[in-house]
Protein backbone atom coordinates (compact mmCIF):
# COMPACT_ATOMS: atom_id res chain seq x y z
CA UNK A 1 0.00 0.00 0.00
CA UNK A 2 1.52 3.06 -0.80
CA UNK A 3 2.34 5.38 1.47
CA UNK A 4 0.06 8.85 2.04
CA UNK A 5 2.52 11.09 2.98
CA UNK A 6 4.78 10.45 0.01
CA UNK A 7 3.54 13.08 -2.88
CA UNK A 8 3.12 11.31 -6.12
CA UNK A 9 5.94 13.10 -8.63
CA UNK A 10 3.79 12.73 -11.69
CA UNK A 11 0.50 14.35 -9.59
CA UNK A 12 3.17 16.92 -8.50
CA UNK A 13 4.23 18.12 -11.86
CA UNK A 14 0.87 18.00 -13.28
CA UNK A 15 -0.09 20.23 -9.99
CA UNK A 16 2.69 22.68 -10.92
CA UNK A 17 2.11 22.72 -14.03
CA UNK A 18 -1.74 23.59 -13.63
CA UNK A 19 -0.69 26.69 -11.14
CA UNK A 20 1.80 27.76 -14.04
CA UNK A 21 -1.15 28.14 -16.57
CA UNK A 22 -3.48 29.50 -14.24
CA UNK A 23 -0.43 32.60 -13.39
CA UNK A 24 -0.49 33.01 -17.16
CA UNK A 25 -3.74 32.90 -18.06
CA UNK A 26 -4.64 35.25 -14.95
CA UNK A 27 -1.66 37.68 -16.65
CA UNK A 28 -3.11 37.74 -20.22
CA UNK A 29 -7.04 37.76 -19.00
CA UNK A 30 -5.52 41.59 -16.85
CA UNK A 31 -3.81 42.60 -20.06
CA UNK A 32 -6.30 42.14 -22.31
CA UNK A 33 -8.99 44.08 -20.09
CA UNK A 34 -6.58 46.71 -19.73
CA UNK A 35 -5.84 46.20 -16.09
CA UNK A 36 -2.25 45.36 -16.46
CA UNK A 37 -1.03 48.81 -18.42
CA UNK A 38 2.40 48.60 -20.39
CA UNK A 39 5.52 48.99 -18.31
CA UNK A 40 3.93 47.03 -15.15
CA UNK A 41 6.49 45.37 -12.90
CA UNK A 42 5.96 41.56 -11.83
CA UNK A 43 7.86 40.74 -9.32
CA UNK A 44 8.28 37.20 -8.68
CA UNK A 45 7.65 37.33 -4.43
CA UNK A 46 4.46 38.57 -5.32
CA UNK A 47 3.19 35.86 -7.46
CA UNK A 48 4.84 33.11 -4.81
CA UNK A 49 2.91 35.24 -2.13
CA UNK A 50 -0.51 35.53 -4.19
CA UNK A 51 -0.74 31.82 -5.48
CA UNK A 52 1.84 30.03 -2.68
CA UNK A 53 4.32 28.41 -5.19
CA UNK A 54 7.92 28.65 -6.04
CA UNK A 55 9.84 30.99 -7.56
CA UNK A 56 10.65 28.11 -10.30
CA UNK A 57 6.94 27.41 -10.95
CA UNK A 58 6.59 31.64 -11.24
CA UNK A 59 9.60 31.45 -13.84
CA UNK A 60 7.82 28.99 -15.85
CA UNK A 61 5.06 30.58 -16.37
CA UNK A 62 6.78 34.08 -16.86
CA UNK A 63 9.12 32.30 -19.68
CA UNK A 64 5.83 30.94 -21.74
CA UNK A 65 4.48 35.05 -21.33
CA UNK A 66 7.75 36.74 -22.54
CA UNK A 67 7.01 33.58 -25.77
CA UNK A 68 4.36 35.19 -26.21
CA UNK A 69 5.44 38.49 -26.01
CA UNK A 70 2.88 39.66 -23.50
CA UNK A 71 6.27 40.46 -21.11
CA UNK A 72 9.46 41.39 -21.27
CA UNK A 73 12.46 40.08 -19.07
CA UNK A 74 14.73 42.47 -18.49
CA UNK A 75 18.03 42.60 -17.09
CA UNK A 76 18.48 44.24 -13.63
CA UNK A 77 14.73 44.42 -13.47
CA UNK A 78 12.83 41.66 -14.36
CA UNK A 79 9.56 40.79 -16.16
CA UNK A 80 7.51 43.82 -16.72
CA UNK A 81 4.53 43.89 -19.09
CA UNK A 82 5.45 44.49 -22.57
CA UNK A 83 5.71 48.29 -24.26
CA UNK A 84 5.17 47.61 -27.99
CA UNK A 85 6.69 51.23 -29.55
CA UNK A 86 4.66 52.54 -32.64
CA UNK A 87 6.45 50.96 -35.04
CA UNK A 88 5.59 47.64 -33.22
CA UNK A 89 2.27 48.85 -33.25
CA UNK A 90 1.77 49.30 -36.54
CA UNK A 91 3.24 45.95 -37.56
CA UNK A 92 1.19 43.98 -35.19
CA UNK A 93 -1.95 45.52 -36.64
CA UNK A 94 -1.24 45.24 -39.93
CA UNK A 95 -0.31 41.27 -38.88
CA UNK A 96 -3.58 41.21 -37.27
CA UNK A 97 -6.10 42.51 -40.83
CA UNK A 98 -4.32 40.29 -42.74
CA UNK A 99 -4.54 37.21 -40.19
CA UNK A 100 -8.67 38.11 -39.65
CA UNK A 101 -8.64 38.79 -43.42
CA UNK A 102 -8.44 35.11 -43.92
CA UNK A 103 -10.10 34.04 -40.70
CA UNK A 104 -13.64 35.53 -41.41
CA UNK A 105 -14.21 33.67 -44.80
CA UNK A 106 -13.11 30.57 -42.83
CA UNK A 107 -15.97 30.95 -40.24
CA UNK A 108 -18.21 31.52 -43.28
CA UNK A 109 -17.12 28.57 -45.13
CA UNK A 110 -18.12 26.62 -41.90
CA UNK A 111 -20.75 27.90 -40.37
CA UNK A 112 -23.07 25.60 -38.62
CA UNK A 113 -26.06 26.31 -36.44
CA UNK A 114 -24.22 25.80 -33.32
CA UNK A 115 -21.42 28.33 -34.59
CA UNK A 116 -23.48 30.75 -35.40
CA UNK A 117 -25.13 30.19 -31.99
CA UNK A 118 -22.09 30.29 -30.11
CA UNK A 119 -21.13 34.15 -32.28
CA UNK A 120 -24.88 35.59 -30.83
CA UNK A 121 -24.07 34.10 -27.42
CA UNK A 122 -20.92 35.88 -26.92
CA UNK A 123 -22.44 39.05 -28.51
CA UNK A 124 -24.96 39.21 -25.79
CA UNK A 125 -22.44 38.67 -22.86
CA UNK A 126 -20.74 41.26 -24.60
CA UNK A 127 -23.30 43.14 -24.88
CA UNK A 128 -24.44 42.54 -20.90
CA UNK A 129 -20.92 43.74 -19.76
CA UNK A 130 -21.16 46.87 -22.14
CA UNK A 131 -24.65 47.69 -20.31
CA UNK A 132 -23.95 46.89 -16.98
CA UNK A 133 -21.14 48.65 -17.10
CA UNK A 134 -17.98 46.70 -16.34
CA UNK A 135 -15.55 48.32 -18.74
CA UNK A 136 -13.19 45.28 -18.07
CA UNK A 137 -14.87 42.73 -18.84
CA UNK A 138 -16.37 44.42 -21.64
CA UNK A 139 -12.86 44.95 -23.08
CA UNK A 140 -11.97 41.48 -22.80
CA UNK A 141 -14.65 39.72 -24.48
CA UNK A 142 -14.55 42.29 -27.07
CA UNK A 143 -11.24 40.49 -27.48
CA UNK A 144 -12.43 36.96 -26.75
CA UNK A 145 -15.03 37.28 -29.80
CA UNK A 146 -12.26 37.78 -32.16
CA UNK A 147 -10.63 34.48 -30.80
CA UNK A 148 -14.02 33.29 -30.88
CA UNK A 149 -13.82 33.63 -34.77
CA UNK A 150 -10.48 32.22 -34.84
CA UNK A 151 -11.43 29.22 -33.44
CA UNK A 152 -14.68 28.82 -35.31
CA UNK A 153 -12.66 29.21 -38.62
CA UNK A 154 -11.12 25.64 -37.73
CA UNK A 155 -7.17 26.22 -38.22
CA UNK A 156 -5.21 25.84 -35.16
CA UNK A 157 -2.38 27.75 -36.58
CA UNK A 158 -4.44 30.49 -37.23
CA UNK A 159 -5.91 30.45 -33.27
CA UNK A 160 -2.63 30.42 -31.93
CA UNK A 161 -1.15 33.57 -33.59
CA UNK A 162 -4.51 35.14 -33.28
CA UNK A 163 -3.98 34.42 -29.32
CA UNK A 164 -0.38 36.27 -28.98
CA UNK A 165 -1.82 39.36 -31.54
CA UNK A 166 -5.26 39.74 -29.49
CA UNK A 167 -3.13 39.80 -26.52
CA UNK A 168 -0.14 42.18 -28.33
CA UNK A 169 -3.22 44.54 -29.57
CA UNK A 170 -4.59 45.20 -25.96
CA UNK A 171 -1.23 46.01 -24.75
CA UNK A 172 -0.98 48.52 -27.53
CA UNK A 173 -4.44 50.07 -26.86
CA UNK A 174 -3.55 50.19 -23.00
CA UNK A 175 -0.42 52.54 -24.09
CA UNK A 176 -1.96 54.37 -26.78
CA UNK A 177 -5.96 54.59 -27.02
CA UNK A 178 -7.72 57.70 -25.42
CA UNK A 179 -8.88 56.98 -21.95
CA UNK A 180 -12.16 55.97 -22.15
CA UNK A 181 -12.71 54.02 -25.40
CA UNK A 182 -13.75 51.19 -26.30
CA UNK A 183 -11.35 48.41 -27.62
CA UNK A 184 -13.83 47.39 -30.07
CA UNK A 185 -17.17 48.72 -31.13
CA UNK A 186 -20.07 46.39 -29.82
CA UNK A 187 -22.41 47.01 -33.20
CA UNK A 188 -19.46 46.55 -35.79
CA UNK A 189 -19.29 43.14 -33.87
CA UNK A 190 -23.33 42.77 -34.51
CA UNK A 191 -23.20 43.58 -37.87
CA UNK A 192 -20.14 41.43 -39.23
CA UNK A 193 -22.07 38.63 -37.14
CA UNK A 194 -25.33 39.24 -39.52
CA UNK A 195 -22.61 39.13 -42.14
CA UNK A 196 -21.89 35.85 -41.69
CA UNK A 197 -24.61 34.57 -40.83
CA UNK A 198 -26.17 36.10 -44.34
CA UNK A 199 -22.68 34.33 -46.02
CA UNK A 200 -21.27 37.40 -47.40
CA UNK A 201 -17.60 36.79 -47.33
CA UNK A 202 -16.64 39.99 -49.44
CA UNK A 203 -18.78 42.46 -47.08
CA UNK A 204 -17.33 40.88 -43.98
CA UNK A 205 -13.81 40.81 -44.77
CA UNK A 206 -14.33 44.75 -45.72
CA UNK A 207 -15.83 45.53 -42.64
CA UNK A 208 -13.27 43.54 -40.39
CA UNK A 209 -10.64 45.47 -42.14
CA UNK A 210 -12.21 49.06 -41.82
CA UNK A 211 -13.21 48.12 -37.75
CA UNK A 212 -9.43 46.84 -36.89
CA UNK A 213 -8.23 50.33 -38.90
CA UNK A 214 -10.69 52.31 -37.16
CA UNK A 215 -9.30 50.82 -33.56
CA UNK A 216 -5.97 52.11 -34.97
CA UNK A 217 -6.68 55.33 -35.78
CA UNK A 218 -7.87 56.06 -32.20
CA UNK A 219 -4.14 54.90 -31.37
CA UNK A 220 -1.87 58.00 -29.82
CA UNK A 221 1.40 57.98 -28.37
CA UNK A 222 0.97 59.75 -25.24
CA UNK A 223 0.70 56.61 -22.80
CA UNK A 224 -0.19 57.62 -18.97
CA UNK A 225 2.17 55.98 -16.05
CA UNK A 226 -0.21 54.62 -13.30
CA UNK A 227 0.75 52.53 -10.02
CA UNK A 228 -0.92 48.82 -10.32
CA UNK A 229 -1.71 46.62 -7.09
CA UNK A 230 -0.65 43.40 -8.91
CA UNK A 231 -3.04 40.88 -6.24
CA UNK A 232 -6.40 43.17 -7.45
CA UNK A 233 -5.27 43.17 -11.16
CA UNK A 234 -5.15 39.59 -11.43
CA UNK A 235 -8.01 38.96 -9.30
CA UNK A 236 -10.35 41.51 -11.08
CA UNK A 237 -11.03 43.94 -8.67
Amino acid sequence: MPDPRKADPAAVKRGTTAIDMRIYKAVVTAVMSHRLPPGTHLGEADFCELYQVSRTTVRKALQRLAHDHIIELRPNRGAVIASPTPQQAREIFAARRALEREIVPLVIRHATPDSLKQIRAALAAEDAARRSGDRAAWIRLGGEFHLLLAQLAGNHVLLRFMGELVSRCSLIIALYETPGSAMCENDEHQDLATLIEQGKVKEAIHLIEHHLLAIEARLHLAGQDRKVNLAQALSGL
